[in-house]
């Protein structure tokens, strides 16, 4: 047993915890969040100071959907993300040619560009006429597969067109006079349409109809194109559509489907127009495309009746 004054003391250790900080974490959270909202309301100052054709295609870039933009907005078949080819390893079958040939028929970059000069100097024409300033609500520019697409769209206040006629009317006829001498400058080809709204005419369809009107009104553009100095050999197609192509969300019956569009034409459609692909005798049609044909009862041949 040992002695009181050999007993060594009991010594606690206490671990005492340091409630350290979480470190740099949240500094780079906030410099991140700081540099995206620097980029966004640089964006939006930018977007205030541009015209409005910049924001118009930036507005269309966001828009169009990637598989739409890689197919030209119709695209039929599979969204694989990489297209299968044809049968053969040129793939100039199957949706890989298909594809390629919607990229073909686009407008490249350069051809953006180009529209968008002849779209711009139309504008500015049209802003130096106070008369013709009034009408740049109704016209409308859009780039189709065609070429630049002029729509010159009508309104119950102020119609293009004496109602249910083609005469046109003063206004309409100074703004194509103004813009056929910027068209008369560019090299490419133009095809004209006329369209009308669903209202029809007393005697419907057998006799004088929309389609006469339509028909007529393109034609009644075309004299004013001609009157204002444009080349009559660079017009390519003159046609009336009747009430059968409505704008997007509109009623069959909304006055700006009665309108004039103008199409200034890609060289390769306007070549296409003149010269249309024809399948040779020993070409076959797509399976679907077979399956929609009727085959019609072949009647039988009338018989030789003897004299009487």
């Amino acid at each position: 047993m040992s002695k009181g004054g050999d007993k060594r003391p009991i010594v606690i250790r206490r671990k005492k915890v340091v409630h350290a900080h979480h470190g740099g974490a949240w500094k780079i959270a906030l410099a991140d969040f700081m540099t995206a909202l620097m980029a966004f309301f640089l964006v939006l100052w930018l977007l205030s100071v541009s015209s409005e054709e910049t924001r118009r295609g930036v507005a269309e870039y966001f828009s169009t959907p990637l598989i739409s933009a890689i197919t030209g907005g119709d695209r039929s078949g599979s969204t694989s993300a990489i297209p299968g080819g044809g049968p053969d390893p040129t793939h100039s079958d199957g949706e890989r040619a298909m594809i390629d040939s919607l990229q073909r028929s686009r407008p490249s970059s350069q051809d953006r560009r180009f529209f968008m000069n002849v779209q711009e100097r139309i504008e500015r024409a049209i802003e130096r006429d106070p008369e013709l300033r009034q009408l740049r609500s109704q016209m409308r520019f859009d780039l189709t597969r065609e070429g630049l697409r002029i729509q010159l769209l009508d309104t119950d206040q102020r119609p293009m067109f004496e109602l249910g006629s083609d005469q046109v009317a003063p206004y309409m006829r100074s703004l194509l006079r103004t813009i056929a001498p910027l068209l008369n400058e560019l090299p490419n080809e133009l095809s004209i349409s006329g369209h009308t709204d669903s209202v029809p005419y007393a005697g419907g369809y057998s006799g004088y109809s929309n389609w006469e009107l339509s028909n007529d009104r393109a034609n009644a553009s075309r004299r004013e194109l001609i009157a204002g100095g444009f080349d009559p050999g660079q017009l390519l197609r003159v046609s009336g559509f009747a009430d059968r192509v409505m704008l997007p969300e509109t009623e069959p019956t909304d006055p700006i489907n009665r309108r004039i569009e103008l199409v200034v034409l890609l060289p390769e459609i306007a070549e296409a127009i003149r010269n249309p692909a024809i399948m040779g005798p020993g070409a076959s049609l797509p399976d679907d495309a077979a399956e929609a044909l009727i085959e019609l009862p072949q009647q039988d041949e009338p018989q030789a009746q003897d004299p009487e």
